[in-house]
């Protein structure tokens, strides 16, 4: 894991503004709850695509819902992010660290981690329906995944928002 970070950080180190990795940047609260707004405007999304017919695009908004929340708790930490697979090595190093209490390992990589092998088709990992909706022919999510995902989504969602709330001593 160190050296995946340090790999991060060290492209962060690259291409000013439009770096692909991880920086140490000036904490700010303005941009951190910016994330948090546009986490609970994805969340929304899921939901507004189902009803458009297009609920293969709910697994999409339910992941970006989920990632700008991760986000937004490395803005209120002084880190910036540009590339997910670094993202989410940073939370999970902080999760083992203890800087970050309200959620596992486990449930961040729900989201993200590819290495786990499962039944694609007949899993509930947000990352493996993300996946099946995204690269396969599938228009729609049957309406017992819609709803699963939506819960589960929420139920991260809240963990990442008491996250974000937490007080740190």
């Amino acid at each position: 894991m160190q050296d995946k970070l340090k790999k991060c950080f060290d492209e962060g180190k690259k291409g000013g503004e439009r770096h692909k990795g991880l920086r140490k940047v000036t904490l700010n609260d303005k941009d951190a709850k910016s994330h948090i707004i546009k986490a609970l405007h994805n969340f929304s999304a899921i939901t507004a695509f189902h009803n458009m017919g297009y609920s293969d695009w709910s697994a999409s908004a339910a992941f970006y819902t989920l990632y700008h929340g991760l986000l937004a708790i490395l803005a209120q930490k002084g880190y910036e992010s540009r590339n997910q697979s670094c993202t989410f090595a940073l939370i999970e190093e902080m999760i083992k660290k203890g800087e970050i209490k309200m959620l596992t390992i486990k449930d961040v990589k729900e989201i993200y981690d590819k290495d786990v092998t499962e039944d694609i088709a007949h899993s509930s990992k947000l990352l493996d329906i993300r996946e099946q909706m995204q690269y396969s022919t599938s228009t729609s999510l049957k309406e017992e995944e819609f709803e699963a995902l939506k819960k589960r989504t929420k139920e991260l969602l809240d963990k990442i928002r008491l996250e974000f709330e937490r007080k740190v001593e």
